[in-house]
């Protein structure tokens, strides 16, 4: 009897660690997105590389450390002596959201800045969250004196002022002028603060390569990164749509069709069913 040897692909891989949300592994998962452009990524070399940065952590906090203190020596240590912070020259690049890249050049983006902090910042006990910020990705941390708001690219403690301020351009006007009885308009800015389950942290990320690649029109590309969402987030349909889109662009009919066809099945009423009908019927053809 012969047996199957082959290793797992970064696919199988990533679908193995996404499969359940009970103990999501983010790091771990977000440091895979890497294999798509480094198939031989060494994930958990990664891993060690973050257990390296809270051990630096750790050897500067006094050992009865309140939950502030922690909060102050992560920031000096990740921000200040690490110098962790935004790729400002290359905004755009992937591989801000590849956490080897990150880790190696301490230059990224809000997110992918947010799960190594984040991941940090539990480690050491605290109760830190991201927070899915229309535009920017934020991280928050409950402390026994109250809530702090964080901005992951420079450690930057947010008010409430700041906050609103940042969230003006994605309001709609409508609710602005709903909210202007409210005192300070609190209550629709905490809307906005809720904590970000792992599983929708890895979609933002994955989103962001999405359309980095499409803006590119780096179909191959884009089509590894669908790959994922689609097991990453097996009912939204409007990624298998994509996903059939590209493989489109791509000349896979085969695929493209079976893609399609599912969205279409599951969304009968979208909006834009007309014209994917033409577009089976037009691949179908072919």
């Amino acid at each position: 009897m012969l047996l199957n040897l082959s290793s797992p692909t970064p696919l199988d891989y990533f679908a193995s660690l996404v499969q359940s949300d009970e103990h999501f592994p983010l790091l771990e998962a977000a440091a895979s997105l890497a294999q798509d452009e480094e198939p031989s990524l060494d994930v958990q070399h990664v891993l060690d590389d973050v257990a390296r940065l809270l051990r630096r952590v750790q050897a500067r906090l006094p050992e009865d450390a309140d939950d502030l203190t922690q909060l102050a020596i992560l920031t000096q240590v990740f921000y200040q002596d690490l110098g962790f912070g935004a790729n400002a020259n290359d905004y755009y690049a992937p591989e801000n959201s590849y956490l080897n890249e990150v880790l190696r050049t301490r230059r990224g983006i809000p997110i992918s800045l947010a799960v190594l902090w984040l991941e940090l910042a539990q480690s050491l006990g605290l109760q830190a969250q991201g927070i899915s910020f229309p535009g920017h990705f934020l991280v928050k941390v409950t402390l026994k004196d109250g809530l702090v708001v964080l901005d992951p690219l420079t450690g930057e403690s947010l008010g409430l002022d700041n906050l609103s301020e940042r969230l003006s351009p994605f309001r709609d006007p409508v609710d602005q002028v709903a909210s202007a009885d409210l005192d300070e308009g609190e209550t629709p800015l905490g809307l906005y603060l809720q904590a970000c389950p792992a599983r929708d942290v890895l979609a933002r990320m994955l989103r962001n390569l999405k359309e980095i690649f499409r803006s590119q029109e780096d179909w191959p590309r884009m089509l590894q990164v669908l790959d994922r969402l689609v097991v990453l987030l097996p009912e939204v349909w409007t990624e298998r749509r994509d996903r059939g889109l590209v493989h489109a662009e791509l000349g896979h009919v085969h695929q493209a069709l079976q893609d399609l066809r599912v969205y279409l099945e599951a969304e009968p009423a979208a909006p834009d069913t007309v014209a994917l009908k033409n577009r089976v019927s037009e691949l179908a053809a072919l």
